[in-house]
C-alpha cells in the first residue's frame, strides 16, 4: 500500500515536469564569434613584451601595434620596417624575431608591424553588391525583352522540334552526345582576387602609417617582408614607383592566386628600389616554379639592382637566421 502511494507521487511529479518543459519556449544558444587572430596577437604582445618596445600607431580609424627597437651600434645606418606574412606574428621564429634584434647590432632601428586579419567573406560581399546592381539594371531590360520573346517563341517552336529530331537521330547513329564532349573548365583559385585585394588595402594602410612614422627623421628606409605580404607590397611598389625607399628585401614572396603569382615575376622587375629576393630550398612550389621567370624578366627589363639568394634548411634554424642576417647586411652595405 505504501509502495503504491509512493509510485503514484513519482508519477505525478514526472507528469508535472513534462508539462513545465512543454510550456518553456525552446531557444537556440547564442552564437559567440571566436576572437580574431589580430586580437589574440595583440593580447600576447601586451602581456609578454616590455612596454617600452610596444608602439601603437593609428592607420585611419584603426590602431595597430608595432615593436620598436633602437639601434645599438656606434653608427646609425637607417630604419628597417619588418612586415611578417599574413596570419603570422611580428615575433615569429621564421626570421622576424631574430632580425628585429640582430639588425640593431648592425646599426638599424627596427619597426616590426602586426598584420591585419584576413576577411574570407570579401568575395561574397563583393558578389552580393554586384548582384544587387545587376538585378536593378536587368529589371528594365527583362521587361523590354519579354514582349519580343513571346513573339519569337511561337516561331521557334517548329525549329526546335526539327533540331531535336535531328540531334536524336545523330545520337542514335553515332552513339555520341555533343553536350557530353570534353570542354575547358577554369580552375578555382586558392584565394580569390577579392580576398587578396581586401588584405592588400588594409596592409598598405598600415604600411603607409608606419612609413610616415619612420620618415619623421630623414634616414635610409629598408622594408623586409615575408610571404604574401611581400607579394602584395611588390604589386604596390610597381603601381607607385615614386615611393622613397632605399631597398626592399622579400623573404619567400608569392601570392596564393595562380594568375597574380605568375604576374609577380614581371612585377618584381618593375619596382624602383633595389630588390633582394631570398627564398628557401624547401619553399612551396608556387615560389620555386617562378624563380627562373623572375630572372628572365629582370634581364629583359634590365633591373641591375636585383639579387636572388637561396637559403638551405628550415626557416627556424639558428644557422639559417645567421646566414639570413649576413645576406641582408652584405646587400645593404653595397648600397649605402
Amino acid at each position: 500500500m505504501v509502495l503504491a502511494q509512493y509510485l503514484k507521487v513519482i508519477k505525478l511529479n514526472v507528469l508535472l515536469s513534462c508539462a513545465l518543459l512543454l510550456t518553456v519556449q525552446v531557444t537556440a544558444a547564442e552564437h559567440i564569434a571566436p576572437p580574431s587572430y589580430a586580437s589574440i596577437e595583440n593580447n600576447d604582445i601586451q602581456h609578454l613584451l616590455p612596454n617600452d618596445e610596444i608602439k601603437p600607431i593609428l592607420a585611419g580609424d584603426t590602431e595597430f601595434l608595432t615593436l620598436y627597437c633602437e639601434y645599438m651600434s656606434a653608427d646609425f645606418r637607417g630604419t628597417v620596417l619588418l612586415i611578417p606574412d599574413w596570419q603570422s606574428s611580428a615575433t615569429n621564429n621564421a626570421g622576424m624575431s631574430f632580425l628585429r634584434k640582430e639588425l640593431n647590432n648592425l646599426g638599424y632601428t627596427t619597426y616590426a608591424m602586426t598584420v591585419p586579419d584576413i576577411n574570407w567573406q570579401a568575395s561574397e560581399i563583393a558578389t552580393a553588391a554586384t548582384n544587387e546592381n545587376t538585378a536593378t539594371e536587368s529589371t528594365s531590360a527583362e521587361n523590354i525583352l519579354a514582349q519580343s520573346s513571346d513573339n519569337a517563341n511561337t516561331a521557334n517552336q517548329s525549329t526546335d522540334n526539327e533540331s531535336a529530331a535531328v540531334e536524336s537521330a545523330t545520337i542514335e547513329d553515332t552513339g555520341v552526345n555533343k553536350s557530353a564532349e570534353p570542354h575547358h573548365v577554369n580552375a578555382i583559385e586558392k584565394v580569390s582576387d577579392a580576398v587578396l585585394d581586401n588584405y592588400k588595402v588594409n596592409l598598405i594602410a598600415r604600411y603607409e602609417a608606419l612609413y610616415n612614422t619612420a620618415m619623421a627623421e630623414p634616414n635610409n628606409i629598408v622594408v623586409i617582408a615575408q610571404g604574401i605580404s611581400a607579394g602584395v607590397l611588390l604589386e604596390h611598389y610597381a603601381q607607385f614607383p615614386d615611393s622613397r625607399l632605399n631597398a626592399f628585401i622579400s623573404l619567400s614572396s608569392y601570392l596564393p592566386n595562380s594568375k597574380r603569382n605568375q604576374d609577380l615575376s614581371q612585377t618584381s622587375s618593375l619596382i624602383a628600389p633595389p630588390l633582394l629576393d631570398i627564398y628557401y630550398a624547401n619553399d612551396n612550389n608556387e615560389i620555386l616554379m617562378n624563380l627562373k621567370n623572375r630572372q628572365r624578366w629582370v634581364n629583359r627589363n634590365a633591373k641591375f639592382d636585383y639579387r636572388q639568394r637561396q637559403l638551405f634548411g628550415l626557416r627556424n634554424q639558428p644557422d639559417q637566421h645567421a646566414r639570413l642576417s649576413k645576406e641582408i647586411d652584405g646587400f645593404l652595405r653595397r648600397l649605402f
